[in-house]
């Protein structure tokens, strides 16, 4: 009998060679495996033939020890050379294909400096061969295919790496991204559904600008929260003039929280403002930045809390450098003070110079007449008989 199930899982694998892999049979390598990490779910590719090479084909390729899950099983595809066994799952805790999810933190560094907790969740499992040998001994090695994605929950970063155990045939961890899914935009009404149109000449000083930052196609298990929205007169997050709108608890008086934390969606609303920086022209131009994590909903109420966020040494490991979720367009409101601008202030100047020109003329002119008057009454008192 167990000579027949050997027998019978050779011809099975002999099909399979012959069917997919021809001159692509060869030992495992570490990588085999590739991961590719979304933003909605996690998508896993083996090359088959080594699988085949091994004893194995992709139904005994199973994930994460699930063996009844239709959904959770690989499909092979042919259409690429060299083949490969596909695996898709989402990203969500209750149907991830038994994937484990482990959230880590590290205190903040550079522009997160203010922010003592900076989360990292880690998504990982392993892809096993299931041996259907019957019997005391096998001939078939074990294979183990480890795959990790890390998704950094806070914004303005770049992906953050993480380690991941070892395995013996073949390990990928890869850098997840959920700033594809993140937007930010202005509106102009309190429902924040009429978007904000800026005037050529700039907004009126103190115009409520609604902000909203969306988290699209987002597994339910996360909310949007902002620590930090700022403006500042560059358009990317540099050393130049800013001004923060709210930093964590702390924020300027003019600016007002609608909802943070709560949801797939953040919202706040400021008055426009000018920089003095910028008094001299006409009118004055700066970008909004929103630093933003994506909490667990078990989570953020803690991160709400004010005493999640203090100083910290700028030096201290855990995060990388800074990417940018900013305004797409710029806030440009008008510059009162400036009453004309300078194409009208020449022109007033020419006016003026060409008026005071022609006020002296008429002078001129005048005193000359009444000379002329003054030397003709002289002239004809002398003249005139007696």
């Amino acid at each position: 009998m167990k000579l027949l199930s050997f027998l019978f899982l050779a011809s099975m694998v002999a099909k399979s060679s012959q069917l997919t892999c021809q001159n692509e049979l060869r030992r495992p390598e570490i990588t085999d495996i590739a991961v590719e990490c979304g933003t909605s779910s996690v998508s896993l590719a083996i090359q088959i033939c080594p699988v085949v090479y091994t004893g194995y084909n992709e139904s005994l390729l199973i994930l994460n020890h699930l063996f009844d899950k239709p959904e959770c099983k690989g499909t092979l595809d042919e259409s690429v050379t060299p083949p490969v066994v596909r695996f898709t799952f989402p990203i969500n805790m209750t149907n991830a294909c038994g994937s484990t999810f482990l959230t880590t933190s590290a205190a903040g560094t550079g522009i997160f400096a203010d922010f003592s907790n900076i989360q990292t969740v880690n998504v990982s499992g392993v892809v096993r061969s299931h041996d259907p040998t019957e019997g005391v001994v096998t001939y078939n090695a074990e294979l183990k295919y480890y795959y990790s994605c890390a998704y950094p929950l806070e914004y303005l970063i770049n992906n953050t790496q993480v380690d991941v155990s070892a395995s013996s045939i073949a390990v990928r961890d890869n850098n997840g991204s959920f700033i594809s899914t993140l937007s930010m935009e202005l509106f102009s009404d309190a429902n924040y559904i009429t978007p904000l149109v800026i005037p050529s000449l700039g907004l009126e000083l103190r115009t409520d600008v609604f902000v909203q930052v969306k988290a699209a196609n987002l597994t339910n298990q996360y909310h949007v929260l902002m620590d930090r929205c700022y403006a500042s007169l560059s358009p990317q997050p540099t050393n130049s003039t800013f001004f923060n709108l709210f930093v964590s608890c702390s924020k300027d008086q003019m600016t007002t929280m609608s909802e943070n934390g709560d949801s797939h969606h953040a919202r706040f609303s400021f008055p426009a403002f000018r920089f003095v920086e910028q008094q001299n022209e006409t009118v004055s131009t700066y970008y909004l930045h929103c630093i933003t994590r994506l909490c667990e909903i078990s989570t953020c109420g803690d991160f709400k809390q004010c005493n999640n966020r203090r100083k910290r040494d700028a030096q201290s490991n855990g995060v990388s450098e800074a990417t940018t979720l900013s305004s797409a367009i710029p806030i440009v409101t008008r510059n009162e003070n400036s009453l004309i601008s300078k194409e009208e202030a020449v022109s007033s100047s020419s006016d003026s110079d060409s008026r005071m020109g022609l006020g002296i003329a008429v002078g001129v002119l005048t005193l000359a007449v009444v000379v002329v008057v003054a030397v003709a009454a002289v002239l004809y008192r002398r003249l005139r008989p007696f």
